[in-house]
């Protein structure tokens, strides 16, 4: 009788203690514990830089040594002066603009903290600027070299240029499509290398939670029930996924990733859960995202810019005018007004007189965006120390409820 006193209060005191360690894990924001967030923070960094350095001094000794070589050979090229120079700032700008665009994606990916997108916020609007460039001066050999592109508080040195500064024009009736495309191209294509290596934390983080026999929580929430009518369908989405996860191979996962799908962290999900091979996913991925995808979306920004789209579709709305009765006469008048009124809106707008204007309101816009854009990455980072605190947080409370689990009881400690 005693014995199940004490199993229950132990029970109790267990929940109890999951309870209250729920809660902790709640309250560890930085916005409502700021200085208790950071200490774990900075001790979950400090325990995993030094297990690394442990593990490399153990067992990557030549990789150590290498790499200490290369650090001493690369600081020395830095600092003598020569001709080599100017060959390693070239080699830093491609360096530079590599890890911009791919940096970019991979922010893409995880949606920078806040939801939004970097194709919207900078990929979009370079390609759309260069094509619109590019018709304005009829030539596309506008860059002063491939790393010629929008960054972070610096802007390509085309866009500002007249155009006979770059000479005559090349194309008299419009640039064509694979014309500009090259040049955009490697942007793109960047930019989906670092969407596609964006996905594969969930794939590691669900691998690794099969592999120790746990489950995702996303995989465990999709049959929760929703009163919104978004939720209930989103949870549908995910349902028909999970009930199809035997057909999830090479080419169901380049499918998902080849089209916009705001799902795809579920696909990664499933595919480290039921342990697919990494390479089939990230080929997948890598193809879809980085080649077909961004191809898709470049080449529509193109043809929206560039007055191909509009251009086809006036001739097919035309061509299907044509049949309608009573349309067929009253064409060619429709047809001079549209491309009249089409011309008066794509004219580019007259020459601004005061050019201080210009300047004092394109530095406030620039002031402002840079501002966003870094409030957005500091959102970023702070859920990234949060999220890392609650982790180390997490296991501490993991350990003290082994150890309150498997705590021998009283009596037994008596009766030994």
């Amino acid at each position: 009788m005693g014995s199940g006193k004490r199993a229950s209060s132990k029970t109790s005191a267990i929940s109890g203690l999951r309870e209250k360690h729920q809660q902790d894990l709640e309250n560890l924001t930085l916005t409502s514990q700021p200085l208790k967030t950071l200490r774990l923070f900075l001790v979950a960094v400090f325990l995993y830089v030094r297990r690394s350095i442990s593990y490399l001094l153990t067992n990557g000794v030549w990789l150590m040594l290498f790499s200490s070589i290369f650090v001493v050979f690369a600081a020395f090229l830095v600092t003598v002066d020569g001709p080599h120079v100017k060959h390693l700032e070239e080699l830093s700008e491609y360096i530079r603009f590599g890890l911009w665009w791919i940096f970019l994606g991979v922010a893409s990916s995880i949606g920078l903290g806040s939801g939004l997108h970097t194709f919207v916020l900078y990929l979009g609007p370079h390609i759309a600027l260069f094509t619109i460039k590019a018709m304005k001066c009829g030539r596309v050999d506008l860059k002063s070299a491939i790393y010629d592109t929008i960054q972070l508080k610096r802007s390509p040195s085309w866009l500002d240029k007249p155009c006979s500064e770059f000479g005559s024009p090349v194309f008299s009736s419009g640039v064509p499509l694979s014309s500009i495309l090259p040049q955009v191209q490697i942007e793109a294509i960047l930019w989906g290398l670092g969407t596609a290596l964006g996905e594969l934390p969930p794939y590691f983080i669900s691998r690794a939670a099969s592999l120790s026999g746990g489950k995702m929580e996303e995989l465990e929430t999709c049959s929760g029930d929703d009163n919104g009518f978004i939720s209930k369908r989103v949870n549908q989405i995910k349902g028909w996924l999970l009930s199809h996860s035997q057909y999830l191979n090479f080419f169901t996962i380049l499918i998902l990733a080849s089209v916009p799908n705001p799902l795809f962290d579920l696909a990664g999900i499933m595919c480290g859960q039921f342990e697919k091979p990494f390479w089939e996913f990230f080929l997948a991925t890598l193809i879809g995202k980085a080649i077909i995808k961004t191809h898709i979306q470049t080449v529509f920004i193109i043809c929206v810019c560039n007055n191909q789209l509009l251009d086809w579709i006036e001739n097919e709305l035309i061509y299907i005018l044509s049949f309608v009765p009573g349309f067929a006469s009253a064409l060619p008048e429709l047809t001079a007004k549209l491309r009249l009124m089409k011309e008066k809106y794509l004219v580019a707008s007259p020459p601004v007189t005061s050019d201080i204007n210009v300047k004092k309101w394109d530095l406030s816009f620039a002031s402002v965006w840079n501002g966003v854009v870094w409030l957005m990455l500091l959102n970023f980072f702070g859920q990234i120390v949060t999220a890392t605190a609650q982790r180390y947080l997490k296991r501490q409370q993991e350990e003290e409820l082994d150890a309150l689990t498997n705590k021998p009881s009283l009596s037994s400690q008596k009766s030994n």
